[in-house]
């Protein structure tokens, strides 16, 4: 195996690596969004508040948001690596290693505001996010 492909393996896996963490974090982000939903709807109903219905409504519209960024910013990286993989098979015969700064970037701004939209309405980032809003704002307006 040239250096090369002992650079580009290095990358690959370090990629690899990067996404997975992306996803223990989304982890966090659900967890934080349904603790928060939870509390305000709970504390709006037990002081018969409603209002904090709406301010858990805006929460988990918020979370949803954050989980959306945090998946185009995972996503950003699967360029690289299609490129990586690609090279491997014998599909790619220039390829510089250690551009997955640069390939982020470039994925990055290519995707936009588009992109967001789309990775939003996956089920996987929708939910509990949108759910939780969906459900309280029901829930609001019984109450």
């Amino acid at each position: 195996m040239s250096q090369q492909d002992q650079q580009l393996e290095a990358e690959y896996f370090h990629l690899t690596n990067l996404i997975d963490s992306f996803d223990q974090k989304s982890l966090t982000i659900k967890a934080w969004s349904v603790t928060l939903a939870g509390i305000l709807a709970g504390s709006g109903a037990f002081f018969d508040r409603p209002g904090m219905l709406w301010v858990g409504v805006f929460g988990s519209l918020m979370f949803w948001l954050v989980e959306g960024h945090w998946k185009a910013f995972q996503a950003a990286h699967y360029a690289r690596i299609e490129k990586i993989e690609a090279h491997f098979r014998g599909e790619v015969d220039e390829i510089a290693p250690f551009q997955s700064a640069y390939s982020w970037e470039k994925s990055r701004r290519a995707g936009g505001t588009r992109e967001l939209i789309r990775i939003l309405g996956m089920r996987h980032v929708f939910l509990p996010h949108g759910l939780m809003a969906v459900a309280l704002v029901a829930a609001g307006l019984v109450l």
